[in-house]
């Protein structure tokens, strides 16, 4: 069996990113990171070309559709995108630029209270997750953003968050 095949065909058919290590664990030692590494390389100019690319996100490798091919594929699927009000962006916001984070610590810096079905919502979208509690009477709930988070966003980490312009004051 060609060892690039079985490490294409788990990244294409996995719903989720795979680390390299767990590709390694594919071969029993056959191979080890550096080889993996390098079938990756292959396979990113192996499908160069192509409507699918091979992106690494936060938590590892996967395929996922070219950028240019959305308008196309959007006519296949009729279902919309959720669309997120500018109180639960700007939540969202917070969380991922200043994380962690507390209900309070938001509210203050938007100046209005939050409601809780926006932290609920992200939660059940695995996009944030409470981290722990502030050491502060109440013990409020700490939030950050997940790995799932990157992986949507087709990050490796928050540093290739865009740069805050205007808002940074707000979020500062």
């Amino acid at each position: 069996m060609n060892i690039d095949q079985v490490v294409e065909a788990a990244l294409l058919c996995s719903d989720e990113a795979i680390p390299v290590a767990e590709l390694v664990r594919l071969f029993e030692g056959e191979i080890d990171r550096r080889g993996i590494e390098d079938i990756i390389a292959r396979l990113c100019s192996k499908w160069e070309h192509s409507g699918l690319e091979l992106v690494e996100v936060s938590s590892g490798w996967r395929f996922r559709t070219r950028p240019a091919m959305k308008q196309y594929l959007d006519r296949l699927n009729e279902k919309k995108a959720p669309r997120y009000s500018r109180a639960a962006l700007e939540t969202l916001a917070i969380i991922a630029y200043r994380q962690p984070v507390t209900r309070g610590d938001i509210e203050e810096i938007r100046g209005v209270s939050v409601s809780p079905q926006i932290l609920k919502m992200f939660e059940a979208r695995n996009w944030i997750e409470s981290v722990g509690h502030r050491d502060v009477p109440g013990r409020p709930a700490l939030y950050a953003t997940t790995a799932k988070f990157l992986d949507d966003l087709n990050l490796k980490s928050l540093s290739q968050l865009p740069p805050l312009l205007e808002s940074e004051s707000i979020l500062g």
